[in-house]
């Protein structure tokens, strides 16, 4: 898993340099040769909306997700297990309701050929279609944790489901931070 989020966080990187190179050479052309691709700001929207979903995904298998953590540590284990399921069961209700309004904005997009106000004018179902496929793998990555944070509750695996899905512990980030100090 953590090599999908690496590749996920790579692509979303690579999406950005893209993006910055883009808009120093058109500011550099407009303002040396008065020449515009014209189209820059139009990418930035695309790259950030993609590269958010993409972010949602690898923030939720990174357990990065703000979570308020200051009772939840002082509460007995089961009742935090409990806690923790109902936070990926909510996530996962979160990832289908977004999955479910975006597919509206896209089926009405190709219902009515919309294109970019801009001068590119884009057929708005390509960047729509990458935001969607970004979102829709989002919510079956939440559903897939959900399950298996049910199946892990159901079994009376509260330690497991307490580390799998529970936030970072002070003692979970400092082993990160270890393990990435050894690495370099």
């Amino acid at each position: 898993m953590k090599s999908v989020t690496n590749a996920i966080g790579v692509l979303f990187g690579l999406m950005l340099v893209g993006l910055a190179f883009l808009v120093a050479t058109e500011t550099v052309t407009r303002k040396l040769f008065n020449f515009s691709f014209q189209g820059a700001d139009e990418l930035g929207g695309y790259t950030l909306a993609i590269g958010s979903a993409l972010a949602f995904s690898v923030a939720l298998v990174g357990r990065a997700h703000i979570r308020i953590d200051l009772v939840h540590m002082r509460l007995p284990a089961a009742v935090q297990a409990v806690l923790n399921w109902a936070a990926a069961m909510l996530l996962a209700a979160f990832g289908l309701l977004l999955v479910y309004v975006c597919w509206t904005v896209v089926a009405d997009t190709m219902e009515y050929n919309s294109t970019a106000a801009t001068p590119w004018a884009t057929p708005l179902v390509y960047p729509q279609g990458a935001w969607y496929a970004a979102l829709a793998a989002f919510a079956l990555l939440a559903v897939a944790m959900a399950l298996r944070a049910t199946v892990l509750l159901l079994r009376g695996r509260i330690a497991a489901v307490n580390r799998e899905f529970g936030p970072h512990t002070v003692e979970d980030e400092l082993r990160e931070e270890l393990d990435d100090l050894k690495q370099r």
